[in-house]
């Protein structure tokens, strides 16, 4: 059995780009939590969106190639091995227009109940939409 996973098309636009004229090291950051929160809010029920939420405790990013203003670039991401306790590790690669791999990183997740802000030990329940 194969992980599943999900794509989401994102622009570089002029705000995105730095002064050496590709996408800015942050905006790569705020891509991989867009892509990541999307799988989220499009995989889970809704009882788990309504009751959890999910925060970034480390990210390990490599930069390959760059984006450039106007490059329509493909993130894609999957889950890990199984979650330990609050936690689990999330897989994400972006591809530019002509299919190259630009970026790939790897982000550990904590999962915090919303009413009480703190972790909450992931079930699997919750997790078994997100790994096939």
């Amino acid at each position: 059995m194969t992980t599943p996973s999900y794509s989401l098309q994102l622009t570089a636009l002029p705000e995105h780009i730095d002064e050496l004229g590709h996408v800015n090291n942050a905006v790569w950051v705020q891509w991989i939590q867009a892509v990541a929160t999307s799988h989220w809010y499009s995989t889970a029920p809704v009882q788990y969106r309504d009751a959890f939420v999910w925060v970034v405790i480390r990210h390990e990013i490599d930069y390959l190639r760059p984006a450039l203003v106007g490059d329509v670039v493909t993130g894609r991401t999957w889950v890990g091995d199984a979650p330990k306790g609050a936690r689990f590790d999330r897989f994400m690669e972006f591809t530019g227009p002509d299919g190259k791999l630009l970026v790939k990183a790897r982000t550990t997740w904590a999962m915090l109940d919303k009413a009480s802000g703190r972790p909450q030990r992931i079930t699997t329940q919750i997790v078994a939409p997100f790994l096939g």
